[in-house]
């Protein structure tokens, strides 16, 4: 089943190379989606996929790359047709 995830994700998550990175594991993962930064410093991720793949992106997304620091990150369903790629804006 294909399922849609968007998530938001705040703390140091702007100039690490967060969305990169999260282009890089939803690539491994064969999530589609998009990446992107949002004004308040935070940057918002479209994940869809198989259930399994787009719950393991969540879950890393807590992590990110080696200089990020993530305080939170807020999930939700997302009604939207899936991207054929993932992106990064």
């Amino acid at each position: 089943m294909i399922v849609c995830r968007k998530c938001r994700v705040q703390g140091r998550v702007q100039g690490v190379w967060y969305r990169g990175s999260t282009q890089a594991q939803a690539q491994t993962l064969e999530v589609t989606g998009y990446a992107r930064n949002l004004a308040d410093g935070s940057v918002e991720v479209l994940a869809c996929g198989e259930t399994t793949q787009v719950e393991a992106l969540c879950t890393w997304l807590w992590q990110g790359p080696r200089h990020a620091d993530v305080t939170h990150v807020d999930c939700e369903p997302a009604t939207v047709a899936p991207p054929p790629g993932f992106t990064t804006a």
